[in-house]
């Protein structure tokens, strides 16, 4: 929120390396495959890829809200991210050059202008076959997508899950160990003091809690 990107050497407890912006810097990834590359969603409603050994600004491209939320796929040709309005937008990015091009964007409820709190890419699912998304509003509109990579990240939704309304940005994410089992899960933070697993083949049923 200082508009800084800081590194921090976990060891110690320092920040060894700091990269300074003109607004808050809400999200943050890695690149899966060109670690120089640092992608951050930011409250000026852009997507900035910094050199990060250097900081400089390499490229950037604009949406209609601030970017909350972000995920790279596995092969890093593709970003998701989430907005303050509750749209979801699947962007090209070319691995060599940094450069961001806006392919498609989804929409996360026709009422909802919720920010999306979470964004969460996934090579392969057994609901959907093969590559999924997971996202989450602040309201608490979970939905799970199919991605069709071979159309630049084209979303169709496979289910959704109306969870509890939320004031601050709680998050949901996949759950692997679980998701060995038959079925596949999630797990959902609430401000009730609790935490919630639901099995994606029967949604309407919170597993455990």
């Amino acid at each position: 929120m200082d508009k800084t990107v800081r590194v921090w050497e976990l060891s110690k407890g320092i920040c060894i390396h700091v990269i300074y912006g003109v607004s808050s810097q809400l999200c943050i990834r890695f690149h899966p495959v060109n670690n120089s590359f640092l992608s951050v969603g930011n409250g000026s409603k852009e997507i900035k890829v910094f050199n990060f050994s250097t900081g400089r600004t390499i490229t950037k491209a604009v949406f209609d809200s601030e970017v909350t939320s972000m995920d790279h796929d596995h092969t890093g040709h593709l970003i998701f991210c989430g907005d303050a309005q509750g749209c979801i937008y699947s962007v090209s990015m070319d691995s060599y050059t940094g450069a961001l091009s806006q392919s498609h964007r989804h929409k996360t409820s026709s009422t909802s202008k919720s920010p999306v709190t979470t964004v969460q890419y996934r090579s392969f699912s057994l609901l959907a076959g093969g590559p999924v998304l997971l996202t989450c509003t602040q309201h608490g509109n979970l939905s799970i997508f199919s991605v069709a990579l071979e159309v630049q990240g084209y979303l169709t939704l496979r289910c959704s899950l109306k969870l509890s309304l939320r004031i601050h940005s709680i998050r949901a994410a996949f759950c692997p160990l679980l998701s060995l089992q038959k079925g596949e899960y999630i797990v959902a933070r609430s401000e009730d003091s609790n935490v919630y697993f639901y099995d994606l083949t029967q949604p309407k049923t919170c597993m455990c809690q």
